[in-house]
């Protein structure tokens, strides 16, 4: 279940240094923080994008995407939706080796997407790409086998049929 007022926004800036900052800080200033960040080049090299995930009231969000599209380096700026859009998240776990442990990441590894990347004497480190609820799912689940270590890339989309990202 996603978080409640959870948003996802897509930038597509001019790829030039103090792009990042500028973007962050019209958020900064109408008090949203920023959940995950990614930056990402696009088949342009003149260009980057940013998919950005955020919390808040949408009546904020919107001024937010109204100012962020005003910068000069801003090309592109709005919010996506799920069912318009395919988004997907990647995450490595760090978690203590044991039998228990390597047999439940096998039984589940189908349902979460999940495989084995290293197998050491002492930890497993898992890879898990999906969406961001699975990934929170699976997350959960596997703390009881002594999770050690997570990394999350934050979530990158794409809009469904020929609408652009």
């Amino acid at each position: 279940m996603p978080k409640p007022n959870t948003h996802t926004i897509s930038v597509l800036v001019a790829n030039k240094p103090g792009v990042l900052v500028r973007i962050a800080l019209v958020f900064a200033r109408r008090g949203y923080n920023i959940d995950s960040l990614v930056v990402s080049p696009t088949v342009n090299p003149k260009f980057s994008r940013m998919t950005i995930t955020a919390q808040g009231d949408p009546q904020t969000l919107e001024q937010i995407i109204k100012n962020a599209a005003k910068l000069v380096d801003v090309i592109h700026c709005g919010e996506h939706d799920v069912a318009h859009s395919i988004e997907k998240e990647l995450a490595l776990f760090k978690i203590k080796a044991s039998p228990t442990a390597k047999a439940f990441v096998n039984k589940h590894s189908r349902k979460y997407h999940v495989k084995i990347d290293d197998e050491g004497e002492n930890h497993l480190i898992l890879e898990q790409t999906g969406t961001t609820n699975e990934l929170d799912e699976f997350e959960g689940l596997i703390k009881k086998y002594g999770l050690v270590e997570m990394v999350r890339t934050g979530k990158v989309l794409m809009a469904k049929g020929r609408e652009l990202t």
